[in-house]
């Protein structure tokens, strides 16, 4: 998959707003979503793939077949990188991912509380609140796309210094 880092569009807000409610329908109880990531940043370049953070109490009550019903697909993914300077027990970490296989969309299903599940809400928090750090990240993504772009796993973890492979660490 060549990566490519497209102009902010309006939609990505829509597409999040139709894919939540067959999210939802396939949540275990008191789940709830967030759209996260670069599209759920206003103006911020990124690729057309819109990440949906469901959060849960517990990754055991998630049903796997609920949402394959729902058009997701279950990927091998079972742990996220850890930012550079930490080091976070992997229970901080830990989630479950799914891929659309309709509408280019990433579902993150993450613990509530956990390390991960805030992370992911403070950085796109940051850069809806920092328009200068917004352009500066995305400066950055689209120079490594230009000079990478085939390197997915490079472009997730920009600047982290840590690869996972399967949610393992490398």
């Amino acid at each position: 998959m060549r990566i490519e880092i497209e102009e902010p569009r309006q939609s990505w807000v829509e597409d999040f707003a139709t894919l939540k409610s067959a999210i939802i329908g396939a949540a275990p109880a008191g789940a709830y979503l967030h759209h996260i990531g670069s599209t759920a940043v206003p103006g911020l370049p990124a690729k057309n793939i819109v990440d949906i953070q469901l959060t849960v109490n517990d990754l055991a009550d998630v049903d796997a077949d609920a949402f394959e019903e729902a058009g997701f697909e279950r990927r091998p993914i079972l742990i996220d990188h850890c930012p550079p300077g930490l080091d976070l027990p992997e229970d901080d970490l830990r989630k479950a991912f799914y891929r659309s296989k309709g509408r280019p969309a990433n579902l993150h299903i993450r613990e509530k509380g956990r390390f991960n599940q805030r992370y992911s809400l403070l950085c796109r928090d940051f850069l809806r609140a920092h328009p200068i750090a917004a352009g500066a990240y995305a400066l950055i993504k689209q120079r490594l796309a230009q000079r990478f772009p085939d390197d997915v796993d490079l472009l997730r973890h920009q600047g982290s210094g840590v690869r996972h492979h399967h949610g393992r660490r490398q």
